[in-house]
C-alpha cells in the first residue's frame, strides 16, 4: 500500500487582500467597470474608484483573497490539509494576507523572508443582482514564480489545484506548468480553474500550455465552458473539454452543475437559495469539491458538497463561510461521519 499523502489540497495563486464593496448598475457604467468580470487595474486606478465609492456599505475588507486561496481555505475548514504558494511583500497587507491563511489552517512558506513592494488587492463590487465585479492590482503577486513552488511539499500532496488567473502573468503560467509537471512526476492529482470569462476569452493559448497534455480535473462555469469550445451548446462544450481533461465539473448557477466522472456526466441540482452576493462561489465548490475526493468521496458526492456549500455562499456577502459552517455542510450532505 502507497504511503499517504502529507496535504489533501496544494493551491497555487494570487495571493490578494479583498474590500467588498455594494454599487449599482448605474454606478457601474459611470465608473466604466466591465460587469461581471475580473479586471486587470494599476494601483491608481484601484484607488480612483475607492474615492469615488467613499461612503458606500463595505460588507468586508482586509481578508485573505484570491481565488486558489479561498479554494484552499475552504478545502481546510471541510478538514482537509492544505497548503498554498503565492506572493506577498513586506508590508501590512501581506502580513494581514499570511496571519488570515495561517488561522485557517493552511500551511504556507511562512518563515520566508519577503520582499519589497506592494500586496496584491481586489475591490469586489456587487451589484443588486447579486454579480461580482473585481477590480485588480496585482502588485508584486505578479512577480509570482517558481521560486515560490515548495516541490517537496507539492510532491507530497493528493491534489494540486492551478488558478487559471496565473496565466496573466508570464513568471505565474511558468509556475503553474513547473507545477503542474512535478505534481505529474509524483502521481499528484492536477486540477485547474478557467477561473473568468475573459481569462478564457483574452488568454486561451497560455491556459492551454498550463493545462499540457490535459489535466485530471477541470472547474468553470458555463460560459467558461462555451467560451473555450467556441459554441453555444453545453454538450458539445463539454465534448471539447473532455479532450483537455479526464474529469470535469462545469457550474450552471441557478442549474446546478455537470460533473463528469471520466465515464458517466452528472446532473447535480443547485442549492435553493436566494442569491445576494455571487463572488467566491466557484471558489467554493472548487474547494468543497477537492476536498470530498480526497476523502474517497466519489464525483456525484463531491458534486452534491460542492454545490450546497456554494449554495451558502452566495446567499450571504464576502467570497468565504465562518469555519463551523463548513461542518454543518458537511454533515448535512455528506452525514456525520464524513
Amino acid at each position: 500500500m502507497s504511503k499517504a499523502k502529507k496535504y489533501h489540497v496544494y493551491g497555487i495563486g494570487a495571493a490578494l487582500v479583498d474590500t467588498e464593496i455594494q454599487v449599482n448598475d448605474d454606478e457601474l457604467a459611470a465608473m466604466e467597470v466591465d460587469k461581471g468580470l475580473m479586471t486587470l487595474v494599476d494601483e491608481a486606478r484601484q484607488q480612483q474608484l475607492l474615492d469615488q465609492l467613499e461612503g458606500h456599505l463595505v460588507h468586508s475588507s482586509q481578508a485573505s483573497g484570491g481565488s486558489a486561496c479561498n479554494s484552499v481555505v475552504a478545502a481546510a475548514y471541510f478538514g482537509a490539509n492544505s497548503y498554498f504558494s503565492g506572493k506577498v511583500a513586506d508590508d501590512e497587507f501581506g502580513r494581514i494576507f499570511l496571519n488570515d491563511i495561517r488561522a485557517a489552517g493552511v500551511a504556507s512558506d511562512f518563515d520566508s523572508p519577503r520582499d519589497a513592494g506592494v500586496t496584491g488587492k481586489c475591490l469586489v463590487l456587487i451589484s443588486p443582482d447579486a454579480e461580482r465585479s473585481m477590480n485588480t492590482h496585482l502588485g508584486i503577486s505578479a512577480e509570482l514564480s517558481h521560486k515560490e513552488l515548495d516541490e517537496d511539499a507539492l510532491a507530497d500532496s493528493a491534489f494540486f489545484y492551478i488558478e487559471g488567473y496565473l496565466v496573466t502573468s508570464d513568471s505565474g503560467r511558468a509556475a503553474a506548468i513547473r507545477g503542474r509537471e512535478v505534481a505529474e512526476a509524483n502521481k499528484v492529482k492536477t486540477a485547474l480553474s478557467f477561473s473568468d470569462p475573459g481569462i478564457v476569452a483574452h488568454f486561451r493559448d497560455g491556459l492551454a500550455e498550463m493545462l499540457g497534455g490535459g489535466v485530471d480535473i477541470l472547474f468553470c462555469n458555463e460560459d467558461e465552458a462555451l467560451s473555450w469550445a467556441g459554441c453555444d451548446d453545453i454538450e458539445e462544450a463539454m465534448d471539447s473539454l473532455m479532450e483537455v481533461a479526464r474529469t470535469f465539473a462545469v457550474t450552471l448557477g441557478a442549474k446546478g452543475s455537470l460533473v463528469f466522472d471520466g465515464e458517466t456526466v452528472h446532473r447535480i441540482d443547485a442549492h435553493p437559495v436566494k442569491a445576494v452576493d455571487t463572488n467566491g462561489a466557484g471558489d467554493m465548490f472548487a474547494g468543497a469539491f477537492l476536498y470530498a475526493l480526497s476523502q474517497g468521496h466519489d464525483y456525484r458526492q463531491a458534486g452534491e458538497l460542492a454545490s450546497h456549500a456554494a449554495g451558502v455562499v452566495v446567499s450571504q456577502y464576502g467570497p468565504r463561510l465562518p469555519g463551523p459552517m463548513h461542518s454543518d455542510i458537511k454533515a448535512a450532505v455528506l452525514g456525520s461521519a464524513a
